[in-house]
């Protein structure tokens, strides 16, 4: 049961930024402007219920998806009015508007009855059953880059009769329009964040789970609609769990493929695809969710996909309940208004400037970026929430979580596309437009986009993954090949004597690669590189291996030894170079962003803790989820990934640090030795010394004889 049913009358979720810089402003209701084209505003029930008996939600979760497919048909009608010339309101409401009123009062009469049979029935519902015809404005297209370059291949538009007028219509004919667009160039860049509290988690986790090579799509969303086929209404991006459908069930998840790197995440990350706006027919041109619903063009697959979990700028983190479900941003956001809108668009190189409601063009060599920050409080109970919120929020900007909540580890993801500006001067007919997915009567607008993610971690990496945070290091699934970082510690100084001296420090700066395994008889010791280290000590220590990075930082050796060796590691720089000499390497992720305020609700009640109660039972029974109380320092370090020469050593590939590259205050795990080459390298001098030993003692004994 989710406690007592409730309804929340009107957006209560607090925006995640504190303005809007060059977007396109809101009336006063809060909406954004519409540009270019009508639309339908239908109030969105399924976020202002916040408490549904779990009797109830299959039959809610229905009806809910069934007034979304009433608004998409409806606003398919007003599409074809439109094309038929039609000006006079009255002739819309008659024909389109009264008729959506009737069916949605049946919707919403059902979902009362629902929910009276299982609890209290909600009051204010059959408020929720008009809407309205919201005209599209004129607004002027947003300049070009201001170098005066449209990169591309020239591509027009107009292919298979999918042209565009001058202001871009898309290829569906409801949108993006040129002034959807703006030149990131002429962004003003974002405040700085204030830094870290002392007892902050720094370190962070990657995950790689591939870009959707394999072209996993479908227009479903199990969190939203399960059982519902075409629930979204729109194309989803899918990498990690290989099962995600509306009707998969939690042992579906639990059982699947990933396509992660780490076998040990089976999650679920999905997205709104990208499309060009070029006239091209993809297999779903025809289809529910694609073509149909104003969803076409060329789907583009991202050039890189960057999965990063991060700490909390005030305290410890704990781990995520197994199955948590997360929804960050608002796929209704043009019409709901920005409460909860939650994307971020921006360009390689000029990450610094985020856009909430406008696409970014890029100049030329630049990338585009889609970045979605998750929420990080959960309330220690519930996987879930009736309207897929209340169950989790977001930090302060100080880390602080609401009353009843705990800090999580956050997601962190970020998407990349090399897709060229478009030509906003013609309407994209050069260059063509590029836009995300989205219900039809949402114009494809940036401040719609949003991701979903469902935690399938395998519960003893998830354990691993909040040891690393708290601990301060950075890990992820190169940490073990050297993809990222070396396979020891970079070069840095090692005790010796036999002793290890705790070579990581505290890294400072960009936590680039380490290069080198931990040196030998060591102390004094220099590594070479970007992130190399220096060890205190007596005799300087080698570092054999290369890994790859582009900070610099210092770590120290606890232990010191004796000799009279110096030896050195090194540690090589790589980087990425993009199209104009731009380099793809992703900002540090960090635990929040200046502009992202706390999120409270009106109404917070009880969430469901299960969804299908025999994969529940299943995993209280064969699987408990630890879950450790806020601020609790992990008891035992995790192991470092197969041939990973320390957990010191850890660290994802293409990381350039953030948290755990900050300052050394954190404890770290101590290295460990290496193979058998190593370890000989130790014993050598010992058996030279035993050798010479020897040798003395039997010229003492020769000379003693000669003397007798």
């Amino acid at each position: 049961m989710l406690g007592g049913a409730g309804l929340v009358a009107a957006n209560v979720y607090a925006s995640a930024s504190e303005g809007w810089g060059d977007g396109s402003g809101t009336d006063s209701a809060a909406h954004v402007l519409s540009t270019g084209m009508p639309t339908i505003d239908c109030p969105d029930v399924g976020s202002r219920l916040t408490a549904v008996p779990d009797a109830a939600r299959s039959d809610v979760d229905r009806e809910l998806a069934l007034l979304d497919q009433q608004t998409a048909e409806s606003y398919r009608q007003l599409q074809q009015w439109s094309r038929d010339g039609g000006r006079d309101g009255d002739s819309a409401d008659d024909t389109i508007m009264n008729p959506l009123e009737e069916k949605r009062s049946a919707s919403l009469g059902r979902i009362g009855d629902a929910i009276d049979r299982a609890g209290e029935r909600p009051q204010g519902l059959d408020d929720l059953a008009p809407c309205t015809l919201r005209p599209g404005d004129s607004a002027q297209p947003t300049a070009a880059p201001s170098d005066g370059t449209q990169p591309g291949d020239g591509q027009g538009q107009g292919q298979n009769g999918q042209g565009q007028g001058q202001g871009g219509a898309g290829q569906g004919g409801n949108g993006p329009v040129v002034s959807d667009y703006v030149d990131i160039t002429g962004v003003q860049p974002d405040a700085q964040a204030p830094p870290p509290q002392a007892d902050a988690s720094r370190g962070t986790f990657t995950s790689d789970c591939g870009v959707n090579a394999n072209g996993l799509f479908n227009s479903d969303n199990v969190i939203v609609a399960p059982g519902v086929s075409n629930g979204a209404h729109h194309f989803h991006d899918y990498v990690g769990n290989q099962s995600n459908t509306a009707f998969a069930s939690d042992e579906d998840l639990a059982n699947a493929d990933t396509s992660c790197v780490d076998q040990g995440d089976k999650s679920t990350y999905y997205w709104p695809v990208l499309r060009l706006q070029n006239g091209t027919q993809e297999r779903d041109a025809g289809a529910p969710g694609g073509g149909t619903e104003g969803n076409a063009g060329q789907i583009v697959t991202p050039k890189e996909v960057t999965l990063t979990f991060v700490g909390n700028p005030r305290g410890q983190v704990t781990a995520m309940p197994r199955l948590l479900r997360i929804i960050t941003g608002d796929a209704k956001a043009f019409v709901n208004g920005p409460g909860n809108a939650n994307a971020s668009w921006s360009c390689t190189g000029f990450e610094d400037r985020q856009l909430k409601d406008k696409y970014p063009l890029c100049p030329q060599g630049s990338d585009v970026v889609r970045t979605f920050r998750f929420q990080s409080c959960w309330d220690g109970r519930n996987i879930d929430s009736a309207n897929h919120r209340t169950h989790v929020a977001f930090a302060a900007q100080d880390g602080s979580c609401p009353a009843g909540f705990q800090p999580i580890p956050q997601l962190v993801q970020r998407i990349v596309y090399d897709v060229p500006a478009p030509s906003v001067a013609d309407g994209g007919r050069t260059v063509p437009l590029f836009a995300v997915d989205s219900f039809p009567e949402q114009l494809h607008k940036p401040v719609t986009d949003h991701g979903d993610f469902i935690n399938v971690f395998d519960e003893d990496l998830m354990r691993e993954m909040v040891d690393c945070i708290n601990s301060g290091r950075t890990c992820g699934p190169d940490a073990a090949d050297g993809g990222g970082n070396g396979d020891g510690s970079g070069g840095n100084g090692d005790g010796s004597g036999g002793n290890t001296g705790d070579v990581s420090g505290g890294n400072t700066g960009d936590a680039g690669g380490n290069g080198g395994d931990a040196g030998t008889n060591g102390g004094d010791g220099t590594g070479n590189g970007d992130n190399g280290g220096t060890g205190n000590g007596d005799d300087a220590g080698t570092g054999a291996s290369t890994g790859t990075g582009d900070g610099s930082g210092t770590g120290t050796g606890d232990d010191t030894g004796t000799g009279d060796h110096t030896g050195s590691g090194t540690g090589a720089t790589e980087e990425t170079g993009e199209p104009g000499g731009n380099v793809t390497s992703a900002p540090a992720p960090t635990a929040y962003r200046p502009a992202e305020a706390p999120r409270t609700d009106a109404t917070t009640s009880q969430g469901r803790t299960t969804k299908h109660h025999s994969a529940d039972k299943r995993e209280s029974s064969d699987r408990p989820v630890p879950v450790k109380s806020a601020g609790t320092a992990p008891t035992s370090a995790p192991s470092a990934p197969a041939g990973s020469a320390s957990a010191a050593a850890e660290g994802g590939a293409g990381d350039t640090g953030g948290p755990a590259a900050q300052a050394g205050a954190e404890p770290q795990a101590q290295a460990t030795q290496g193979g058998l080459a190593e370890t000989g390298a130790q014993l050598w001098p010992a058996a030279i010394g035993t050798l010479l030993a020897l040798s003395g003692l039997f010229m003492l004994l020769r000379a003693r004889r000669m003397r007798y």
